[in-house]
């Protein structure tokens, strides 16, 4: 097995125009019901909290390195746990990437600050998945 990463980070701001500009059409297209909802009263706020989930959802894309058909943003999901942390939960077509690229046991951590949300990614790849020169 081997470990890859991927990291992302937004801009809130970014997410908040989207909010402003698109509402409930734009929340329904990228975050699944159970985001919206869990970002509802969080601590951090609304555009916040959502803003670190896409900056996880991209994290996770770069981990599933997808080539020419990329997964719907509701096809990743990040999952509030009781703890306070978050996890992944891939579906459908998103879930079959990670099968053929070999991924398994993804962790996830993010965080947010000066107007920005961050996440960083990590997987365990099949080691004959990776590419080696000779």
């Amino acid at each position: 097995m081997t470990t890859v990463a991927g990291i992302d980070a937004v801009s809130v701001s970014e997410i908040e125009a989207a909010i402003a500009r698109f509402g409930d059409k734009y929340t329904r297209r990228v975050f699944s019901d159970g985001e919206v909802a869990d970002s509802q009263n969080h601590p951090v706020g609304f555009a916040t909290a959502l803003a670190t989930r896409f900056a996880a959802k991209e994290a996770v894309l770069k981990i599933l390195k997808p080539d020419d058909h990329i997964p719907s943003w509701r096809m990743i999901e990040i999952r509030d746990r009781e703890n306070g942390s978050r996890e992944v939960v891939l579906s459908a077509y998103a879930a079959e990437l990670a099968i053929a690229r070999g991924v398994s046991d993804m962790s996830l951590s993010v965080s947010c600050g000066g107007g920005m949300a961050v996440a960083a990614a990590i997987g365990q790849v099949a080691t004959s998945n990776i590419k080696t020169e000779s």
